[in-house]
């Protein structure tokens, strides 16, 4: 069997990144051989500092396509609306792929038509992508190992991400920590405050205060809350005292129904209705397919005021900072968090909501494999001392001799926390010397520093996207989220009823009895709610099911698989009184309301008469269905010969198993570097 690996170019064989070639900053001259980046490296972070112009875009389009090749996926944060560029990959390099991105005002300036210019910009990207050792295979290498979507808070330009998923419970492994407990409160508390124009000071703020303590109530037992539920808990807490003192002191109900006044307004405006629709806030669901596929998630935020802007970063970084502290520890990088623009969010003075959970991450980040890049053309609005956590450095041509300065106390202090000797003359004859598209790179675990030439760009960079052109890109993923999906039991999620319910049209012959079936007293008797509206003259006929809610004990030695499982079956009866259980629905997760009356002027179908006795119904065929044909559904990996956990989803498990195949990679890649190093 031929090795598929032998038709790649080198630098696509041990997992490290193209980055370009090493070029002179005094001559211009590169160097032919290839400047390979050590993904591994990643997980100390990345800086990447640059005017506008100097190719700091090109440089981050750069790095997050390796990622997507070597199968990493990313979060981009994305200010300005260039990353969205990330989902212009053209294979086939056809001028018509080109055409549609190409602006008239751009080829008006060369002289040019649009399609004749769409053409030259094709032949361009060929000819670039050749210089570079890099060709259409390699972009189709790209589509196959990554997915790019578009993301868009508070808007449907995207996929919309509705962030009020971001008051339920962490995960187990964080709520099972006191630190992460409260940064997860924290956080979810100070994005909520900024959008109310609220200063989120954990100390003095007496609403923060409040919040914290009804967050943390609740996520402590698991609990997930809803904005209105946290309305409600505003105005009665499930608490008397905060601290040692009385709540009434701290804050009087009056002024507590004030802050739920607030609260109320923001839910009910017009324009907040967009921050409830659309995608949970799921850092998991960003990085992965459902069918397990790693993602490139670009989340533009360019449409959404500052206050908006600040509100959604914070509550995203609460969100990923929650998913990397439930992931194993790993040597290897798993996934990176990119942001394009970190001005005002790591201010070196000012304490905004988004730097504390940035902190965290540039100090923790690094034993779950969690790399940050942080991109930005102000240095000297950066906080350098957080950012000495950097490991490596990328800089490109600076604007002003006070940015080199910054810079360079930056540089001496990531260094100096690496224990490397730093010659600060030579560094800045070195920033001095940059050009467009060219680098410093500064790798603490280098052996100094180095100036390349970044690679072309696989995707096409056309600029700034706009609200128009991100819809028209993500129109097909769009319709196909909203595509009915089929449920187990043969239902489709878009029109599922419940089996026991069905409306009918008064005009029309109506089946069953307007007269209550009775059921003996033993029986348990409930009535299921519409999962439909219904218009005010059309009745309602119940139709007779059991509904059984049942949970099981599973224990496997193999797999290591001890665990209990709730589940929920309901069964339409048969004519002969019979539940046939092997025909039951399983409708777990997704249970229909049940209420204790039916609605009024309501029909029902024949209720066989074994229910009106004591004794009419057993339980015993239902135990035996159980018992032989109940099943635990575990994926397994013969390869690594591992299995997926009980409640994992297949996507889910195929993602840890890109993990630890990365991971055992790296680590057989160090090997063979100490061997012959």
């Amino acid at each position: 069997m031929s090795d598929p690996t032998t038709d790649l170019p080198a630098y696509e064989k041990l997992g490290a990144f193209y980055l370009g070639r090493e070029q002179d900053v005094l001559t211009g001259e590169r160097d032919p051989g290839y400047l390979l980046y050590d993904s591994k490296d990643l997980t100390t972070h990345a800086v990447i500092v640059g005017m506008t112009g100097s190719g700091k875009t090109g440089l981050g389009v750069t790095l997050l396509e390796e990622a997507a090749v070597d199968g990493i996926p990313s979060i981009v944060i994305d200010p300005k609306g260039d990353m969205a560029n990330l989902m212009l990959r053209f294979p086939d390099l056809k001028a018509g792929d080109f055409q549609p991105w190409i602006e008239k005002e751009q080829a008006a300036r060369k002289g040019m038509a649009v399609p004749e210019f769409a053409k030259k910009t094709a032949k361009m990207w060929k000819e670039g992508l050749a210089e570079w050792d890099e060709d259409a295979d390699r972009i189709r290498r790209l589509q196959e190992a990554n997915e790019v979507s578009v993301f868009t808070p508070g808007s449907d330009a995207g996929i919309p991400l509705a962030i009020i998923k971001s008051f339920d419970a962490p995960p187990e492994a964080v709520r099972g920590s006191m630190e992460a407990m409260q940064d997860a409160v924290s956080g979810a508390v100070a994005g909520l405050l900024t959008l109310l124009d609220i200063e989120p000071d954990p100390v003095r703020s007496r609403e923060h205060i409040l919040l914290s303590n009804i967050l943390h109530h609740h996520w402590a037992k698991g609990e997930n809350l809803t904005l209105p539920g946290l309305i409600r808990e505003v105005q009665s807490p499930p608490f008397d005292t905060v601290g040692i003192m009385d709540l009434e002191t701290i804050f009087p109900a009056k002024d507590r129904m004030g802050l739920a006044m607030t609260l109320n307004n923001v839910l009910a405006s017009p324009g907040f209705q967009q921050w409830m629709q659309g995608q949970p806030l799921d850092a998991q669901r960003l990085l992965y397919t459902p069918e397990g596929k790693p993602r490139t998630a670009v989340i533009s935020i360019a449409h959404l005021s500052d206050k908006e802007r600040m509100f959604f970063v914070t509550t995203l970084l609460g969100e990923v900072l929650s998913w990397m502290r439930s992931q194993p520890g790993t040597s290897s990088l798993r996934a990176i968090l990119y942001m394009d623009e970190v001005f005002g969010y790591l201010p070196p003075s000012r304490n905004p909501p988004t730097k504390i959970p940035l902190l965290t991450m540039l100090k923790q980040a690094r034993a779950f494999g969690l790399g940050l890049i942080l991109s930005t053309q102000n240095p000297v609005d950066l906080d350098y001392k957080a950012l000495s956590n950097a490991g490596t450095w990328f800089v490109g041509r600076l604007q002003t001799e006070r940015d080199k300065m910054r810079l360079l106390d930056g540089l001496e202090g990531a260094s100096a926390s690496a224990g490397q000797a730093f010659d600060r003359a030579e560094m800045e004859q070195i920033i001095s010397g940059v050009g467009k598209r060219v680098f410093l790179m500064n790798n603490v675990h280098d052996g100094g520093p180095v100036t390349f030439h970044v690679r072309w760009a696989m995707s096409y960079l056309s600029g700034p996207m706009t609200r128009e052109q991100i819809a028209t890109l993500m129109a097909d993923q769009k319709a196909s989220l909203q595509a009915p999906r089929k449920l187990a039991g043969g239902l489709s999620a878009a029109t599922a009823e419940v089996t026991s319910f069905a409306s009918i049209d008064p005009e029309e012959d109506l089946p069953g009895t307007p007269h209550k079936p009775i059921v003996a007293g033993s029986v348990t008797e409930r009535f299921a709610d519409p999962q439909v509206a219904v218009r005010r003259r059309t009745q309602v006929l119940y139709r007779p099911a059991v509904y059984a809610k049942t949970r099981l004990h599973f224990v496997d030695s193999k797999s290591k698989t001890d665990t209990w499982k709730d589940s929920h079956l309901l069964d339409t009866l048969h004519d002969d009184g019979e539940a046939f259980w092997p025909d039951a629905e399983d409708w777990t997760g997704r249970l229909p309301e049940f209420s204790r009356d039916p609605m009024d002027d309501a029909r029902y179908g024949d209720l066989p008469a074994e229910y009106a006795r004591k004794n009419g119904f057993s339980v015993t065929p239902l135990k035996n269905f159980l018992y032989q044909e109940a099943r635990l559904h575990l994926y397994y990996c013969p390869e690594l010969k591992e299995y997926s956990g009980p409640d994992d989803l297949e996507g889910d498990f195929r993602a840890r198993l890109r993990d630890r195949a990365r991971e055992e990679r790296d680590i057989e890649v160090e090997k063979l570097r100490g061997k012959y190093e």
